[in-house]
């Protein structure tokens, strides 16, 4: 807090669950937190909804504050555990969620349709592991999606970037998105996204799911 210059913190993230630490540990502490008024909530960042629910069952028992956030990775290309295993989380316990990689490390921009810029994340000393992941075989099928989705921003008056924001934002479970830029003009791009949700009707969403054929199945829905 001093580093910040602040008195207390407004949302507190537990980032990816420690697992040499009892989830009831990590609860107490929060709580500690609270009631010193260092914060006022506390959140989960990539907790599964079982470790999510348990924190929760833990507070309930002890009289504690729970969690009341989750901050998880959400893209086009990563859906399962969003759309699918925190269905129950948001329906029971009314979380709300900060995403982040909305752009899926870069590759939902467009900038890799073509190859590997120089001087892009993927050639910088430390990320070989992502690089390895764009030249694999799912790498290069995902590429071909964003070359198919570009296609649509076209039509649509929208940037890949900026598409692939608005289908985040589209989610009602999604509270706000965590956005990444290297350079102003890039920030000022996706920040435009937000203005652009109209654009995307139930009938692009079909056609986006067209291209994407990875849809979550839905655990609510009727058998």
């Amino acid at each position: 807090m001093k580093r910040l210059g602040v008195d207390y913190l407004d949302l507190y993230y537990c980032h990816r669950p420690d697992p040499t630490t009892p989830v009831e540990e990590t609860v107490r502490a929060m709580h500690e937190l609270i009631m010193q008024g260092k914060v006022l909530y506390w959140g989960t960042s990539e907790w599964s909804a079982q470790q999510i629910f348990e924190a929760h069952g833990i507070a309930r028992e002890f009289h504690l504050t729970p969690p009341t956030m989750e901050q998880p990775q959400y893209n086009m290309f990563h859906r399962e555990r969003f759309e699918a295993e925190y269905a129950r989380v948001f329906s029971e316990l009314g979380y709300g969620a900060t995403i982040w990689s909305p752009l899926a490390s870069g590759i939902l921009s467009g900038k890799y349709n073509l190859g590997i810029p120089p001087e892009s994340r993927m050639t910088l000393k430390g990320y070989e592991w992502l690089r390895g992941e764009l030249e694999s075989p799912e790498g290069q099928m995902r590429i071909m999606k964003v070359r198919e989705l570009e296609k649509l921003t076209r039509e649509l008056g929208m940037s890949m970037a900026q598409m692939a924001i608005v289908f985040c934002l589209k989610n009602r479970n999604v509270s706000s998105v965590i956005l990444g830029a290297s350079r102003p003009e890039q920030l000022l791009e996706t920040l435009k996204a937000g203005e652009l949700q109209n654009r995307m009707d139930d009938k692009v969403l079909d056609v986006i799911e067209g291209i994407l054929q990875n849809k979550p199945i839905d655990p609510n829905a009727p058998m």
